[in-house]
């Protein structure tokens, strides 16, 4: 078989592969403009469309609240995850002190430990802190990840030591060795991780269901909830709130796709 011949059949089942991909997205986008009654019909195109359903999301419920904790939220930790990320990252890879990998190692090992697990503790020290239903609740458990730490390390370990020698030689302190030399170098890692931590804590659902009580506090995992009720699925407005509220991803990984896959690669480089 010629190698024209391969690069089209690669290309053909890689298109397949990425249609079908596509078929749950395409699905919830048609079913967010059909009636009730014809969600649940075979026929893929709605033969009334209801551009109304968006509407009606605004109206049952306060979706812009919703959205704006969401984002609010989103942004909060991602900011602290970042810096306390770098700030770790730069402990663990540029610092000098006992037992400095083995403590890595230890907190490495976290990143085993269910997300479940750990929930009921977590819950229990916010209550001992007052600091349940609240955004800093939500906030400030997130605001440190084991993964954004080992990612940053990574990067800062590809940065030249000579760089930090050349500045201790100036009198550079070691923040101002962290702030001014290392960060700038590891800004590709600082992107990546960004992308990552809003993505995963944008759509947190169990957190906030445990935490919020208040329906201001409600993110947009937990506000979708008021369409399926003991009284019936609202399929068709689901759906419209579930396109609404995957929109904000797909623009920042589109936005950001190419910084993503540039800090995924760097970041891979050295061990």
């Amino acid at each position: 078989m010629s190698k024209p011949v391969k690069t089209i059949l690669a290309y053909v089942l890689l298109t397949a592969l990425a249609l079908t991909m596509l078929l749950p997205f395409l699905w919830m986008v048609l079913a967010s403009f059909k009636s009730l009654a014809e969600v649940e019909k075979l026929n893929p195109f709605p033969t009334i469309w209801h551009p109304e359903n968006y509407l009606s999301v605004f109206q049952q419920v306060p979706f812009a609240r919703y959205y704006f904790n969401s984002v609010f939220v989103a942004s909060w930790v991602t900011f602290l995850t970042c810096l306390t990320s770098a700030m770790a990252a730069f402990a663990f890879a540029r610092l000098r002190w006992p037992g400095r990998d083995k403590v890595f190692q230890l907190y490495l090992a976290t990143m085993m430990i269910p997300g479940v697990v750990t929930m009921i503790p977590n819950y229990t020290l916010m209550v001992k802190l007052q600091l349940l239903d609240s955004y800093a609740g939500l906030i400030i458990p997130a605001a440190f990840s084991a993964f954004g730490t080992f990612l940053m390390r990574q990067f800062m370990l590809t940065v030249p030591s000579a760089l930090d020698e050349a500045a201790e030689m100036d009198g550079a302190s070691p923040w101002q060795i962290f702030w001014d030399v290392i960060l700038p170098m590891a800004r590709p890692g600082l992107i990546t991780l960004a992308i990552f931590t809003f993505m995963g804590n944008y759509g947190s659902f169990f957190w906030p269901l445990i935490l919020i009580k208040s329906e201001h506090l409600r993110t947009l995992p937990i506000g979708m909830l008021f369409f399926d009720t003991v009284y019936g699925r609202q399929t068709n407005l689901i759906m419209a709130a579930s396109v609404m509220n995957i929109i904000p991803l797909i623009v920042i990984f589109v936005v950001s796709q190419k910084f993503l896959v540039q800090g995924i690669q760097m970041g891979a480089v050295k061990g």
